[in-house]
């Protein structure tokens, strides 16, 4: 007697082979038709097939995008049909299917965009093969058109956050994350016509910039340097969109809060990131006006980790300060000096000048007295210092010597290191000290002191067998020496145009900050549904 279930099955197995042989036919006909567009019932057929047997739907995948051009009248059912395809449970059917994506672009490239956001979602898949056939095939659609493609990934890197993290962001984390370890390292290759595809992925990278981490932020800036419209022979112009990214996501439009912390950090993370565009010669002056207007004031307020953060920003910032924005600093950094019988202190700061201004003939004799005698208490301040670091030094070669355990040994040196630094920043400040006590002040505004944090930079031997030139023997920069005999007086009222400002109340000027941080309009950015932490 014959099972039924035996004999449902057979029949099922002749069905679908049956289905797969008619498939198969499809297949034969549209291939060897020489007008493949009169063919209609064959691709009808072919379509149809994606509902079938696991094999069907396998071929189908194939047969859906090669034949697809003929067909426009039909595009829309054979794309939603390659789709479902797309989805399905069947791993194998879902790889093939994916790789057929690129096909359907590659005589219609206003595909190109809808397949890659279609790609971009299915960045998403859990099998790693699955996952390896999404991210080739929108490789070959970069290839294929790179504006196009990028344009409809960026738009996944853009996307709003949701209060709760959802589909979204996942999606927009993967394409983020096949950007950075696919797209960038293969720029040279992928971004041609180099000049318009650059200029075509930083406004990409600019309208992403209103809501991102600050390890993103890092990654994009990182990228951007590395473009040859911001390399080395990049106009003044390419270096000051530089800083201007950096700018607006330091909100310098906002007004501070000493207890956000959020963007204490953003805005030390930028002004640091912009640092290489002023040695290039952006300008500096939106971040300095806005540390004075804003954050000099409350400084005594910020955590100690943050003054330490913002005073290094400053001081390798300083060499590129105009005068202008010298003149509005000054005064309130002579404020932090320590004085006798007062707490608050400075660690140390590069003095740059401006030019001299229209109040030289007046009499600033108390307030130079003061400044001498913050000065003054800083040096002795400094030089306690300097004795005990000596002292401890001594005492860290002893205790290394008696030292049994790595982890004593390391934590050993780490003190010993940072000794190190400390004789290094206490010798910057009585190098930079010196010359203001002369009644003709010679101020530093050269490179001549390396600052503490960081590596010494060996200097170039000349001709003459490695000897330095009169000017960085004496201390004096090439400005300095042309401004000559005469210049004294000058120099010296500077110091008293500083302290005017002390006498005032501090600086006058600056832009108004109306706007406050944290608008809803500015989106996850600014209202940071992402945590900029």
């Amino acid at each position: 007697m014959t099972d039924p279930a035996a004999a449902v099955a057979g029949a099922g197995v002749d069905e679908d082979s049956s289905d797969l042989d008619q498939l198969y036919e499809f297949g034969e006909r549209l291939n060897e038709a020489k007008d493949k567009s009169q063919n209609v019932e064959d691709y009808k057929g072919v379509i149809r097939a994606a509902k079938g047997s696991i094999k069907a739907k396998q071929l189908a995948a194939q047969l859906i995008p090669r034949f697809f051009k003929f067909f426009p009248e039909l595009s829309d059912e054979a794309v939603y049909a390659h789709l479902d395809l797309c989805e399905e449970e069947e791993l194998g059917v879902r790889v093939q299917a994916i790789r057929g994506l690129p096909l359907f672009c590659k005589d219609n490239p206003e595909y190109v965009a809808k397949i890659v956001d279609i790609l971009a979602q299915l960045l998403m898949a859990d099998e790693n093969v699955e996952r390896d056939a999404v991210q080739k095939a929108l490789m070959s659609l970069l290839r294929q058109d790179v504006g196009d493609s990028l344009s409809a990934l960026f738009k996944h890197v853009s996307c709003q956050a949701s209060v709760d993290e959802g589909p979204e962001d996942t999606i927009r984390d993967m394409v983020l994350a096949f950007i950075k370890d696919k797209v960038f390292p293969l720029k040279a290759e992928l971004l041609k016509p180099q000049e318009q595809m650059e200029r075509h992925i930083t406004d990409l990278i600019k309208k992403s910039l209103q809501d991102v981490t600050s390890e993103e932020f890092k990654m994009f800036m990182q990228f951007l340097k590395s473009l040859s419209i911001f390399g080395d022979k990049a106009p003044a112009k390419h270096i000051q969109e530089l800083v201007k990214i950096t700018e607006e996501q330091a909100d310098l439009d906002a007004q501070f809060d000493v207890s956000d912390i959020e963007h204490i950090e953003r805005f030390l993370t930028c002004i640091s990131l912009a640092i290489p565009f002023f040695v290039r010669g952006g300008s500096n002056s939106n971040f300095l006006t806005y540390v004075a207007k804003h954050i000099l004031p409350v400084f005594d307020k910020l955590p100690e980790k943050r003054k330490l953060g913002l005073l290094k920003n400053l001081a390798e910032s300083s060499p590129y300060t105009t005068p202008q924005d010298s003149r509005q600093i000054l005064p309130l950094i002579v404020q932090l000096l320590k004085a006798p019988n007062a707490t608050n202190s400075l660690c140390g700061f590069k003095v740059v000048t401006g030019q001299p201004s229209d109040r030289l003939g007046e009499d600033f004799s108390d307030l130079y007295k003061e400044f001498m005698e913050r000065l003054t208490c800083v040096e002795e301040l400094t030089r306690a210092t300097m004795k005990k670091l000596t002292q401890g030094m001594d005492g860290h070669n002893k205790a290394m010597a008696i030292a049994k355990s790595d982890e004593e040994k390391l934590e050993i040196k780490t003190e010993k290191h940072n000794a190190t630094i400390g004789l290094r920043t206490c010798n910057n400040i009585l190098a930079m000290t010196q010359p203001l006590h002369t009644k003709s002040p010679s101020f530093i505004g050269d490179k001549r002191i390396n600052l503490s944090w960081k590596d010494a930079t060996k200097s170039s031997a000349t001709s003459d067998g490695g000897k330095r030139s009169a000017s960085a023997t004496n201390g004096s920069n090439s400005a300095a020496a042309k401004r000559g005999r005469g210049a004294g007086d000058v120099q010296n009222q500077l110091i008293n145009r500083a302290l005017e400002g002390v006498a005032y109340g501090g600086v006058r000027g600056g832009r108004g900050r109306g706007r406050g941080w944290g608008g809803g309009d500015r989106g996850r950015g600014r209202g940071r549904g992402r945590g900029y932490w």
